[in-house]
């Protein structure tokens, strides 16, 4: 899976619209193998990511899900712990005197 497609099922509050279309557009990207599409594909382009952001409204909703709803924060520590595990800790911020 595209590491830039982030889980949007069972969260409280519920994905928004800009995290639905961002991940259609990674996936779009992704498959079609290209960020910026041609002047002559955008229209292609654009309607694949519409038709993903759709399927992916249409899943969000008709899913059954019996785990209680997961926080975002929580599961941002988690990839923070995961990163931090595979990369390293991240260096602190360095400040200008």
């Amino acid at each position: 899976m595209c590491r830039n497609i982030r889980v949007l099922s069972n969260f409280e509050p519920p994905a928004t619209e800009d995290e639905v279309q961002a991940a259609a557009l990674q996936y779009v990207r992704k498959v079609s193998g290209t960020t910026k599409p041609s002047t002559a594909n955008q229209e292609a382009f654009d309607a694949a990511v519409e038709a993903v952001a759709d399927a992916t409204r249409v899943l969000l909703a008709e899913l059954v899900i019996k785990a209680p709803p997961r926080d975002r924060e929580t599961e941002a520590a988690k990839a923070r712990a995961r990163a931090a595990e595979r990369y390293g800790p991240r260096p602190e911020a360095q400040v200008a005197p």
